[in-house]
């Protein structure tokens, strides 16, 4: 049903399953620092031992390759490698995610690395942070150090994960780390070195990777569902979801992508967001604007042009609404613009998991969510949309960001007291979809 060569994954990010803050010589990270402010995650919760994978990883492996996995998709803590942001290498760092790799390729698995996922050195912030002009550079350091560490083993990279998410969440709203209420100018100005810092490790990566690269990123993209399949509906969707809206601000989707597609802000843009515009200097529009091989994005649901929902509309645990129609739609959408071919980053749904009288975890919503989604997507690939791979989100329950522990994403159910690893009846499926490439989807 999927291309042979398909890649089935799942997905982590670092600070969510590491644990381990403090161990062999880590610095400290803005979640570090953020986390452990009473009242701002749920539960006063925090992650300093989250899923224990610093020194779990072998026993998380071993999951991985009895679930079947072809691919595995997780981001490197940068706090781990440089302590103070730049400078001094810590080699216990670098030698976990070392051995990591190399227990992947061991048992036949793909390391997809991702360089950022929000794991930021709090040493940087004293520097100024992203509001720093320098920090491209020191993001250029790192990704040189691990570069040149791994990429004789690794060939998939992606350079920033939901840097909008960040952007705003982080630093206007103060939601999450590093926790700032920065007027919107700002915000736009750390937008725009978040792009410039993304180019500068493209650039790193071409330069010096040992293994033929293959390069992208992985954004949050607001999407907009048509309200039928009708050309003309479907068109202003995708008007929608390409245009830009003030009350968007940095989630406006162009503002990512065309920097980095044509090398220029768009022109709506520049005028709708012209009180915020950041300072582009000469040359930064041509560092941004690497080639990349593949367009990475992560979907989970997507509001609908007319704004209309039924009542009891279906929703996942955290009130996202389930759209798996607007995969489709958005994969042929930024396809359609950007002629890459697509690898899904991140894709699944928070539930209400407990390990049942029998010992199991039970979750059909989540085999149904993921099934719904998979086929939409399938349906976008029999319409011409090239699709590299698809990587769940999560592997195995985490620490959810502002959420804490309180929301459970994972195939893989995780006790935090016992850090007993259960597999819920969605990793089964997940492993038999995929020993089928995805034929057991049609049945």
């Amino acid at each position: 049903m999927f291309p042979n060569d398909f890649l089935w994954g799942a997905a982590t990010s670092s600070y969510q399953i590491e644990g381990s803050p403090q161990a062999d010589g880590k610095g400290v990270s803005i979640w570090d620092t953020f986390a452990h402010q009473l009242g701002v995650i749920a539960g006063d919760h925090h992650g300093d031992t989250a899923c224990d994978h610093y020194r779990r990883f072998r026993e998380d492996v071993a999951h991985m390759k009895a679930l079947g996995l072809k691919a595995y998709r997780f981001s490197i803590s940068w706090p781990r490698i440089l302590p103070e942001g730049t400078g001094r290498v810590n080699e216990a760092g670098l030698q976990f995610y070392s051995d990591l790799v190399d227990e992947l390729l061991a048992v036949g698995i793909t390391p997809v690395v991702t360089l950022f996922h929000w794991d930021f050195p709090e040493a940087l912030m004293a520097r100024g942070g992203w509001l720093n002009r320098k920090v491209a550079d020191w993001f250029a350091e790192y990704a040189r150090i691990v570069v040149d560490r791994l990429s004789d083993r690794v060939q998939w990279w992606i350079t920033l994960n939901e840097p909008q998410c960040f952007a705003q969440c982080g630093h206007e709203i103060a939601l999450q780390a590093p926790g700032m209420r920065l007027p919107r100018r700002y915000v736009f100005q750390v937008t725009h070195h978040l792009l410039l810092a993304h180019g500068r490790a493209v650039q790193v990566i071409r330069e010096r990777a040992k293994t033929p690269p293959m390069i992208g990123f992985a954004p949050a993209l607001n999407c907009t569902l048509p309200d039928s399949d009708a050309p003309a509906d479907v068109e202003a969707a995708r008007r929608h979801m390409f245009a830009c809206r003030r009350e968007d601000g940095v989630w406006c989707t162009p503002w990512w992508t065309e920097p980095i597609f044509t090398g220029a802000y768009p022109a709506e843009g520049m005028q709708t967001f012209s009180d915020w515009l950041p300072d582009v200097r000469e040359d930064d529009m041509a560092c941004i604007s690497q080639p990349l091989d593949f367009f990475g994005f992560n979907y989970y649901h997507a509001p609908r042009l007319n704004g209309y929902r039924a009542p009891g509309a279906a929703q996942t645990s955290n009130d996202w609404y389930i759209d798996p129609e607007g995969f489709r739609h958005m994969a042929k959408f930024l396809y359609e613009r950007y002629r890459l071919p697509l690898l899904i980053t991140e894709n699944g749904m928070a539930n209400l998991d407990w390990v049942a009288l029998d010992g199991a975890v039970h979750d059909p919503q989540r085999i149904d969510f993921t099934a719904r989604h998979l086929l939409s997507l399938h349906r976008a690939m029999q319409e011409g949309v090239p699709v590299l791979g698809y990587m769940y989100w999560s592997l195995m329950d985490n620490f959810e960001w502002n959420s804490g522990y309180d929301k459970r994403f994972g195939l893989i159910y995780v006790d935090y007291g016992t850090q007993e690893r259960i597999w819920k009846d969605s990793a089964f499926w997940y492993r038999d979809t995929i020993a089928q490439n995805g034929a057991n989807l049609l049945k």
